[in-house]
C-alpha cells in the first residue's frame, strides 16, 4: 500500500501519521520527490482502513500495490534511484561505463587493462576473482588473490571495482571492494541475497539465464527486505533456442524495467552475445534503448584470454564504442 502526502504537509504531521502506521504492525519507507512525499507500507496491510487514511487533510490518496515486489517498486518510489560509488553516480540519467577482464590473470594484465580502459571512458573496473564455469575442468579464478591485485589497479587508476561474489562465506575478503555482483546462476540464491542485504554494498544483480523480469525483480526485493537499497540491475541475456549467440539479449527489458522499478538498469553485451564483434552494436543498441550504463569485458590479449576471450574485446575496440555510445546519447539528449 502507498499513501501520498500533500505538498504542504509538515514533518511533524508526517512523522505523527508513520508513527500511527508502525503501530498498526507494518513497516513505513519513505520517499520524498520535488513536489511529493510517498509513504510505502509493508507488511499485512489487510486490516488497515484506507478510506480513514484517505480522510486525513494531510493525504493526496492511498492505493494497495498489487505486484508481489514492494520496496524495488516505481509506485514506492517514484523517482529514479541515484548511487553514489566513490564519486561514480549511476542512475537518474547518469551513465557508467563498467569494463575490463572476464577474469584476473595477473597483476601486468589488470594493471594494463585498467589504465586503457580508464583513459579511454571507463568509469568502473570489473574483474573476476571467483569465476563460476559451465566446466569443473576450466580456469575458476584467482580467488582472494585476484581481489588484492584488483583494490592494486583501483589504487593506481582511482577506479571503483566491481567483482562477482560466489558465496557468503567469502563476504569478508569483499570488505573493500565497491560493488558486489551477483551473477546469473546466483541470482535466485535467495540465502546469498539475503546476506548481502544486510551489509552497505552496492549489488549489481544480473539477470538469470531463463528468469522474468518479475523474477529479477523478486530478488532485488530479498536484498532490499534486508535494509539493502544500493541495487543496480544488469540485463545479459537470456536463453533462447537461437544458436549462432551465446544468449539472446533482451533490450525490451531496459525500458520495461524503468517502468516497473525506481532500480538503475544497465546491459551487459559481452555475455549476451558472446562474441566481440557483436559487442559494438549491442553495446551501441542498449545505449539507444535507455540504459544507465554498460559492462563490457576488455581484454589486452583476448585470444590468450584464461576466460571468455571469445566476446572480449581490446581496449582500442573499446575506445571506439565509448566514443560512440557518448555520440548516442547525445543525440538522445541524455
Amino acid at each position: 500500500m502507498i499513501a501520498v502526502l500533500k505538498p504542504n504537509t509538515t514533518k511533524q504531521q508526517r512523522d505523527n501519521l508513520i508513527t500511527w502506521l508502525e503501530g498498526q504492525k507494518v513497516s513505513v519507507h519513505v520517499s520524498e520527490g520535488h513536489d511529493y512525499t510517498v509513504l510505502g507500507l509493508v507488511g499485512d496491510t489487510s486490516k488497515i482502513d484506507i478510506e480513514l487514511i484517505e480522510s486525513l487533510d494531510i493525504v493526496e490518496s492511498v492505493k494497495r500495490v498489487t505486484e508481489s515486489f514492494k520496496q524495488c517498486n516505481r509506485k514506492f518510489h517514484p523517482d529514479d534511484t541515484v548511487i553514489d560509488v566513490g564519486g561514480v553516480k549511476i542512475g537518474g540519467g547518469n551513465f557508467c561505463i563498467i569494463a575490463g577482464p572476464c577474469s584476473v590473470e595477473s597483476r601486468d594484465q589488470i594493471t594494463e587493462i585498467a589504465k586503457g580502459v580508464k583513459e579511454s571512458g571507463a568509469t568502473l573496473l570489473r574483474g573476476g576473482a571467483f569465476k563460476p564455469r559451465t566446466s569443473p575442468y576450466d580456469f575458476q579464478g584467482l580467488k582472494a588473490d585476484g581481489i588484492e591485485l584488483l583494490l592494486e589497479a583501483k589504487k593506481i587508476t582511482g577506479m571503483p571495482i566491481v567483482t562477482e561474489i560466489m558465496n557468503a562465506n567469502h563476504l569478508p575478503l569483499f570488505e573493500n571492494v565497491d560493488i558486489i555482483q551477483v551473477g546469473a546462476r546466483n541470482m535466485q540464491n535467495f540465502e546469498l541475497l539475503k546476506e548481502l542485504g544486510k551489509t552497505g554494498k552496492t549489488i549489481l544483480l544480473k539477470r538469470g539465464l531463463a528468469n522474468t523480469l518479475k523474477e529479477l525483480l523478486m530478488s532485488a526485493e530479498y536484498i532490499m527486505s534486508e535494509g539493502n537499497t544500493n541495487i543496480i540491475l544488469c540485463e545479459r541475456g537470456i536463453r533462447t533456442f537461437e544458436t549462432y549467440t551465446r544468449n539472446t539479449l533482451d533490450l525490451s527489458a531496459v525500458p520495461m524495467l524503468h517502468e516497473l522499478t525506481h532500480l538503475p538498469v544497465i546491459v551487459d553485451p559481452s555475455h549476451a552475445t558472446g562474441a566481440a564483434r557483436l559487442v559494438k552494436p549491442m553495446a551501441l543498441a542498449a545505449a539507444g534503448a535507455g540504459a544507465d550504463g554498460l559492462m563490457i569485458e576488455v581484454h589486452n590479449d583476448p585470444i590468450h584470454a584464461l576466460c571468455d576471450g571469445a566476446q572480449s574485446i581490446t581496449p582500442a575496440q573499446f575506445k571506439e564504442i565509448a566514443e560512440k555510445v557518448n555520440r548516442i546519447r547525445e543525440v538522445m539528449g541524455q
